[in-house]
């Protein structure tokens, strides 16, 4: 399998489990609280560990419990953090979120105030064995030239780029990846009520790289460099449990199909199938 890098957030993720989202100023008891990892490419990881990669992550902590916490989950998971940068001040990040039994979906309130990860880290990751490598799009202008270091030191390494939500300038990272893999969320921001109308534009301006958009219960579609579009449905459990984490197992989908040469549709079967598989139980355990 491969050896794979992701770089970007892990988080201590506080978890409040309701029996359905309040409504404001309201006061109710919640069902249950729980704690543990999160954060996009720790999460995108950990699947990919189970998937039979192996996996390393670089980004930032703080000395602190939280961070033990973090570091000790993504042992479990046999994720590699010695690219990781601890900072002695500050508080590790951390998403406090609302999980309704109604639904399985979740609302989430993040918090930091940690120095993101910075080029001069990544300078030092040998990247000489690497055979993927996946950023999430954020700290833009760290996030560029880490990206044209990886291009100019493995021209042949494939590159893939999460971009969850918009940050500005983040359009500067989308012609050094060869994915790019958009949300729902993202599309909306820029004014594309459809995923079709996203891919077209993003294809239009680059055209070389493969375009994936999520789009909740509706699947996900895909375009590939050639210009064909396709859409894959979504595979629903038969009871939506817990959607958090979703979006980061559907990606840890197309990069294990990718890297094992599958087509790009393939890998967007593979990650809807994935996706819906995890959001029929809690926690991003395969099962």
């Amino acid at each position: 399998m491969a050896r794979i890098l992701a770089v970007g957030v892990a988080t201590l993720d506080i978890v409040c489990l309701l029996d359905s989202y309040p409504p404001e100023d309201a006061k109710l008891r919640a069902n249950a609280l729980m704690s543990g990892r999160g954060g996009n490419a720790t999460n995108t990881l950990c699947i990919l560990s189970q998937l039979g990669h192996r996996c390393a992550w670089a980004g930032t902590l703080a000395s602190d419990s939280a961070a033990d916490d973090v570091l000790a989950d993504l042992r479990s998971h046999g994720v590699d953090s010695t690219a990781c940068r601890t900072y002695r001040s500050g508080s590790t990040p951390t998403s406090y979120v609302w999980r309704s039994m109604d639904t399985g979906s979740r609302t989430i309130v993040h918090h930091r105030d940690l120095p993101e990860f910075e080029s001069s880290d990544f300078a030092s990751i040998d990247l000489s064995e690497m055979e993927w490598l996946h950023f999430e799009g954020r700290n833009v202008d760290e996030a560029t030239l880490m990206m044209a270091r990886a291009r100019e030191a493995r021209p042949d390494l494939p590159l893939s780029l999460e971009v969850e939500k918009f940050r500005p300038g983040i359009e500067r990272l989308f012609g050094e990846a060869d994915i790019i893999m958009f949300s729902r969320d993202y599309a909306r921001h820029v004014g594309c009520e459809a995923p079709e109308a996203l891919i077209d534009a993003i294809h239009a301006a680059w055209p070389s790289a493969s375009i994936t958009c999520t789009w909740g219960d509706r699947g996900a579609w895909g375009r590939t460099p050639g210009g064909r579009t396709f859409h894959v449905g979504a595979f629903p459990p038969e009871k939506v449990v817990d959607t958090l984490g979703a979006g980061d197992t559907f990606n840890a989908g197309i990069i294990d199909q990718l890297v094992n040469g599958r087509s790009l549709e393939d890998a967007v079967t593979h990650g809807c199938r994935l996706a819906g598989r995890k959001c029929g139980h809690e926690g991003l355990r395969l099962k």
